[in-house]
């Protein structure tokens, strides 16, 4: 359903309805363990949770990941710039054909309905979102479409979005894709021709490593999966995954972050326009923006023990200055780690607080995100 309107893509979109990945049986074949996740089975693993962690996080190794789950919406027409820089955070009019940008939707309230990186192609933009707020995005974007020239089209279900994270990943893209390719540049987009079919290819990170994220039609997603695969790109599946985005310090909606949360408590002031004028919660945004702080913020906490989703933090005088949102033990640091939501005045990094996990209290301080500074930025290592 390429281009059926929006008011029955939504409705389509149920909250119970659950689907497989277009490369299941690719998985299925490397022994991956699946469970469900924002409404997609998915795998889980592959039998060796910190083998596929090591491959990612290895000086000479490479991680391929299955992101088929998110939400891709593309957006035309000629008034869709227009449109969209009054529902979105950041300046639409300032992104440039064959380039891509962060961006959030807000309510009128200024809180989060979701993130979204938008790339703009040929006069088009493509929205991609993670699952659990493919249907916010939709519904968001459906008031406009009798409004003007704006169309939407959901092409989540026919395309695939594969990662590939690691040292070795300029060297496997260029293998598979070509040098042109492994050489775009952090927020160009770079279309790949790859067995008579394209290949959208951005340079992006969710591991904190270097890495590139590849969207590609349904029926080209096996094959370029098994050619990265034999190019030596370990499948990753999601709970090594999910230390490897908090190592990076990457938030994941439901997690993270959720609609009661104010934009910029997140920490990602780059999907932020604080100069374009007005849009949906620019008010509210903009006000916090220039009082100078929000009164919480998403941070990094070194926990002396085990802590899970929902403890409490609690500064020195034993009062509640916020909770754990994601937790996970690092194997480099060998150290649990967390992303917790905490009030301002105890956000520098070192600042000593308590996390109250199942009625005990374990010692932990505030550390500077990311935990780890991978081949991202230069391949450093946060203690």
């Amino acid at each position: 359903m390429r281009t059926e309107k929006i008011g029955s893509m939504s409705e389509a979109i149920r909250e119970d309805e659950v689907s497989a990945s277009l490369l299941e049986e690719a998985h299925r074949s490397a022994g991956a363990q699946f469970e469900e996740r924002d409404g997609r089975v998915l795998p889980a693993s592959y039998g060796d949770v910190i083998a596929e962690y090591e491959s990612v996080r290895a000086s000479d190794g490479a991680g391929v990941i299955d992101l088929s789950g998110r939400g891709q919406i593309e957006v035309t027409g000629a008034e869709a710039e227009q449109f969209l820089n009054g529902l979105i955070t950041n300046d639409v009019k300032t992104l440039k054909d064959g380039a891509w940008m962060n961006a959030a939707f807000p309510t009128v309230q200024g809180r989060l309905i979701a993130f979204a990186r938008v790339l703009r192609r040929d006069g088009r933009f493509l929205f991609d979102t993670e699952a659990a707020t493919r249907g916010k995005v939709l519904k968001a974007l459906e008031r406009f479409t009798l409004a003007g020239d704006f169309h939407v089209s959901d092409l989540s279900d026919e395309t695939a979005v594969i990662s590939v994270q690691g040292a070795r990943s300029v060297e496997i893209i260029g293998a598979v894709l070509g040098q042109e390719a492994a050489n775009v540049e952090r927020e160009r987009v770079f279309t790949a021709n790859w067995n008579e079919r394209e290949v959208t290819v951005i340079r992006a990170t969710h591991t904190a490593e270097d890495g590139f994220d590849l969207f590609v039609n349904s029926a080209g997603a096996v094959s370029l999966w098994e050619n990265l695969n034999a190019r030596g790109a370990r499948p990753v599946g999601f709970d090594a995954l999910e230390i490897l985005r908090i190592e990076a310090g990457e938030p994941r909606y439901g997690a993270d972050m959720d609609e009661t949360n104010v934009v910029l408590e997140i920490g990602r002031d780059d999907a932020v326009s604080f100069t374009k004028g007005c849009y949906v919660g620019q008010e509210i945004i903009a006000r916090i923006h220039w009082r100078g702080h929000v009164a919480k913020r998403l941070a990094g906490l070194m926990v002396d023990g085990a802590t899970q989703r929902g403890d409490k933090i609690r500064n020195s005088e034993a009062r509640e200055i916020g909770r754990i949102t994601s937790a996970a033990f690092s194997p480099l640091l060998q150290k649990t780690i967390a992303l917790g939501l905490v009030k301002y005045d105890y956000l520098g990094p070192g600042t000593e607080v308590k996390i109250l996990s199942e009625e005990t209290e374990h010692a932990a301080h505030v550390a500077e995100l990311p935990f780890v500074r991978g081949g991202w930025y230069g391949a450093e290592r946060s203690e």
